[in-house]
């Protein structure tokens, strides 16, 4: 049964058609994703279909009786009421049912009256059994179930709504739509404040969810577990697909190539046609303007292709480190962090070594951005220390974006980054981020998240840092600039230090994972699907866990400093082992020009001595590869 149908649908501010001709259909229990580009048009839509915009033309039809959920993007709520209260507001029927069964108890237990008893007797089994029927001995335990799962502890739920941060409040507004169990669900960018503990719970809600639901995400891994249905939007039309965004991604590629090749093939028919007609007109005999006539004839009758959508355009960026660091990156030692006496965390220890790619996890709450902005030098530490290795030049990104000045210009602003530019050089970097014309005059303090974070990023590829520390750097990017932003970390030559819950960014580009626990620290060395399964499968008694409480942390140190250890010995083996190969093939150079010199040519005693020096030097040559290779 359809849902939801959305027909031509059309809308436009100004002069600039922001949907057109759009049309898509809803299932029942279908799980669809919308993806597109920032400005193509998602929240748009979501606004029309919920009845808060209207649209210039077309029409959208709903099920009879369809209730619908809606959670828009970064929806914030003020309330006088608990999380608890917030919650259980939804099922204020049910409480009013409990409160009359909870008074006719009362009446039962006084009344003497046979007849009266009778009466109250059927009234109360009838309540109790609509009461039963309507969820009424599950509601406050799909409350808390809910609650917990959205990262709620117990002792949040007395927290008043006007003391949650943003993150909480989107979180409780998530957990208040889906207790309401809607027919559809419409999520415009609900993973924006999850954690990755969070997000796993959350699909899994979504996954086993018996109704449909219309999610508009960023996080790729996120659309490929929970949807089965993609739905683009792209030059103010829609295209659906029935398959997860990965699959999707793929047969678009597909279809665009396949598209082109058509467009091309009959273009260069159609050109041959036209010459023919040409050189037909110019001779002008009657046979020759019927073959003429017949040639247009076949060009009028062609299905015409028409030429591939142009796509928007795309950011292009490159990393490059401007000079090679020592290979001793950062070393945190024994660092802890406390506010107002209170702990944060406690006795943090690891290495990092030049090009790894280390990504680093934990709940939300945990001190992640806290200890980055330790290592940078912007927050205090309580004690322990941050020691950077030779050579090295950090690049931060903050995903506060608090480093722009909203009083600046976006050329002036990224000017800043690097003075001896020229404004060549700057223009055409910001154009590679798709700030051309006159954009760069903009405000940055009028611009968007999406396109503030791509002036950060401009900024921090101008100074050539050779060791990234990025605070979520995909928070305000499309899935397009994710994944561009993900090919240029893949290539940068420097190394990488990064905090973010997109799972599928992580996955892309770590060689180890360290997650912050309330105890220490797990560092475990391979992707994010490696570090999944490790920490799905290990089996870890809580006891053992609570009598070493920084154990992890301790163990991770100490095992970190010998790999330290042992991979500086193999460098510097392998750097000497690279010089002696260089010095053995130029004594064996020098050897095979004296050998044909003229004077040399003719001594044969000479000739004996050399060929044997020779000899032995290819034997030490042989094993100086032997030697490389191996270290390498």
């Amino acid at each position: 049964m359809i849902l939801l149908g959305c027909h031509d649908i059309r809308y436009g501010v100004g002069d600039m058609d922001i949907l057109k001709n759009v049309s898509i259909e809803i299932k029942d229990n279908e799980h669809a994703a919308l993806v597109g580009v920032n400005g193509a048009g998602k929240s748009t839509l979501f606004k029309i279909i919920n009845g808060e915009l209207r649209p210039d033309g077309g029409d959208v039809f709903t099920s009879k009786g369809l209730s619908v959920g809606y959670l828009e993007q970064n929806a914030l709520f003020e309330s006088d009421n608990t999380v608890w209260e917030e919650a259980l507001d939804i099922f204020s029927e049910l409480t009013a049912m409990e409160q009359k069964i909870i008074e006719t108890e009362e009446l039962l237990s006084k009344e003497k009256d046979v007849k009266i008893l009778e009466d109250l007797s059927k009234k109360y089994l009838a309540m109790t059994e609509e009461f039963k029927i309507k969820g009424g001995y599950e509601y406050i335990k799909r409350i808390s179930g809910i609650l917990r799962g959205m990262s709620f502890s117990d002792s949040d739920f007395d927290l008043p709504v006007t003391k949650l941060s943003g993150g909480q409040k989107t979180r409780l507004a998530i957990s208040k739509l889906l207790l309401t169990e809607p027919d559809l669900l419409l999520l415009d960018e609900p993973t924006n404040h999850l954690d990755i503990k969070t997000l796993s719970w959350f699909e899994g809600f979504l996954k086993s969810y018996k109704k449909a639901f219309l999610v508009v995400s960023h996080d790729r891994y996120f659309l490929d577990a929970v949807t089965t249905k993609t739905i683009e939007l792209e030059g103010g039309s829609a295209k659906s697909y029935e398959c997860s965004y990965t699959e999707y991604a793929a047969r678009k590629k597909k279809d665009r190539e396949v598209l082109q090749k058509h467009y091309e093939n009959q273009q260069k028919e159609i050109a041959r046609l036209e010459a023919f007609i040409e050189q037909q007109k110019r001779w002008n005999r009657e046979r020759n303007i019927i073959a003429a006539e017949s040639r247009q004839k076949a060009i009028d009758r062609m299905d015409k292709v028409d030429a591939p959508t142009r796509l928007p355009g795309k950011i292009r960026m490159s990393f490059e480190s401007g000079m090679l660091s020592g290979n001793d990156v950062l070393d945190v030692a024994n660092l802890s962090k406390e506010f107002e006496n209170k702990p944060l965390f406690a006795s943090l220890s690891f290495s990092i070594v030049r090009a790894q790619h280390v990504f680093l996890l934990g709940d939300n709450g945990v001190g992640k951005s806290t200890l980055f902005k330790m290592i940078e030098g912007r927050e205090e530490i309580s004690s322990g220390q941050v020691k950077f290795g030779t050579n090295v030049s950090v690049g931060y990104y903050d995903q506060e974006l608090s480093d722009l000045n909203d009083n600046n210009n976006i050329l002036d602003e990224v000017w800043e980054s690097d003075e001896k530019a020229d404004q060549t050089k700057i223009r055409n970097m910001l154009g590679s981020f798709l700030f051309s014309g006159e954009d760069v005059f903009k405000k940055i303090g009028v611009l968007s998240g999406g396109e503030k974070a791509r002036v950060a990023l401009c900024k921090l590829l101008l100074n050539k840092p050779n060791f990234l520390l990025l605070d979520e750097p995909t928070n305000h990017l499309d899935i397009e600039a994710r994944e561009v932003l993900e090919d240029a970390l893949a290539e940068y030559d420097g190394t990488i230090f990064s905090i973010s819950h997109d799972r599928y960014f992580i996955n892309k580009l770590s060689n180890r994972i360290i997650e912050m626990k309330d105890n220490g620290i797990l560092d475990f060395n391979g992707n994010y699907e490696d570090f999944l399964r490790f920490t799905t499968t290990k089996d870890q008694p809580e006891d053992a866990e609570k009598e070493n409480k920084n154990s992890i942390s301790r163990e991770n140190y100490l095992n970190e400093k010998q790999k330290l250890a042992d991979e500086r010995k193999r460098l510097r083996d392998l750097e000497k082992t690279e010089e002696t190969i260089t010095v053995l093939e130029q004594k064996i150079e020098q050897i095979d020009s004296e050998m044909v010199k003229d004077t040399v040519a003719t001594d044969a005693a000479r000739l004996i001595e050399l060929t044997e020096e020779r000899e032995q030097l290819e034997n030490e040559l042989n094993d100086c590869y032997e030697r490389w290779e191996s270290l390498s």
